[in-house]
């Protein structure tokens, strides 16, 4: 039965992430903001919101940190891998050509958030923390922080842009539908992905009981893709639109909320103690294989190589840096 309810589950935040790409090209066009602050920072919250119901579900009502963390570092890779998935999507050339300097910084900045989270781990594992209030680690402020000087940055930057760059982001708007219509059916599409989100965490639970894995490598492995359904349904549709620098931005900006809003808020809910002391180290390692990853959708968008048999370079390389994460994540995998 716990096997039906993934799949029922998947479902469910399939169907509501498909909806969200739509209404948020639709924002977009009737606000006159950027495709890639709305990919950066709407998208990327709402499609992140199952990845934040699970990590509060997991440690206040199953009790295993470990599933949020491995939830959300592997929401990083599947997130990145995602451009690979992108790809075959049919367009012209290759999905990195599309892309600027906005997703640079982006990328730059979510590739930031990562490292300090894996540092933070360490740190507050192997040399000291700092409670506030006894209970909320400091370097998970500081992540926040960390988050939120990011969103102002990118805020400054699409402000800062030419307003020819804004017009070939945004579409004239053309849609009949009210903007009221359109922000009410973005907001049920993002409640039932959150209600999808807080179910998984006890999925989850039975799912490393039944298999005798470790909780790290199943929040990694089978949490993390179903969460991320979200930002796969969204990021293809959008794709097909022909918004690539929205769907590689929701991508990037996701893994901005998993490190930096996401980590605060599961700290926040875990009465323990600070969070990233309870915690498995393995983490580290995830965070290293998105950072590699991240580094490749840099180098595509600056270099922009040459297509190999219809799939770039990057294509290739994101495909194997990931699946080089999960063999390592699984050899290192322990009975819970």
């Amino acid at each position: 039965m716990v096997w039906i309810e993934f799949v029922i589950c998947l479902s469910i935040i399939v169907a509501a992430g498909s909806s969200l790409a739509k209404y948020g090209d639709l924002i977009a066009e009737k606000t006159g903001l950027g495709r890639v602050w709305i990919g950066v920072v709407l998208l990327a919250a709402v499609t992140s919101l199952p990845e934040l119901a699970n990590g509060i579900s997991s440690v206040t009502f199953v009790g295993k940190p470990d599933l949020a963390m491995g939830d959300l570092f592997g929401s990083n890779l599947i997130n990145l891998v995602i451009i690979a998935i992108i790809d075959l999507v049919p367009r012209r050339g290759l999905v990195l050509h599309y892309l600027g300097t906005g997703i640079i910084l982006s990328t730059v900045l979510s590739l930031g958030l990562v490292a300090a989270a894996a540092a933070s781990l360490f740190l507050a594992q192997n040399l000291l923390t700092v409670e506030i209030f006894g209970r909320l680690g400091i370097y998970s402020v500081v992540l926040f922080a960390m988050y939120l000087m990011a969103q102002y940055m990118i805020f400054r930057f699409q402000q800062g842009k030419s307003e020819d760059d804004k017009i070939s982001e945004v579409k004239p708007d053309v849609s009949k539908e009210s903007t009221r219509r359109v922000i009410t059916f973005f907001a049920i599409a993002a409640l039932m992905t959150a209600g999808a989100g807080i179910w998984l965490a006890s999925i989850g639970s039975r799912i490393s009981e039944q298999t005798g894995l470790s909780a790290s490598f199943v929040g990694t492995l089978f949490l993390a893709i179903c969460t991320s359904a979200p930002e796969v349904v969204v990021s293809i549709f959008a794709a097909r639109l022909g918004a690539i620098d929205m769907a590689v931005g929701n991508m990037v900006g996701s893994n901005l909320f998993n490190m930096g809003f996401i980590i605060f808020m599961v700290d926040l809910f875990y009465a323990p103690g600070p969070v990233l002391q309870g915690v498995d180290m393995v983490h580290i390692i995830t965070a290293l294989f998105a950072i590699l990853m991240s580094c490749v959708v840099i180098m595509g968008v600056i270099y922009r190589p040459r297509l190999w048999l219809r799939v770039s370079v990057n294509t290739i390389l994101l495909v194997v840096f990931y699946l080089g994460a999960m063999a390592t994540l699984y050899s290192l995998s322990k009975p819970a």
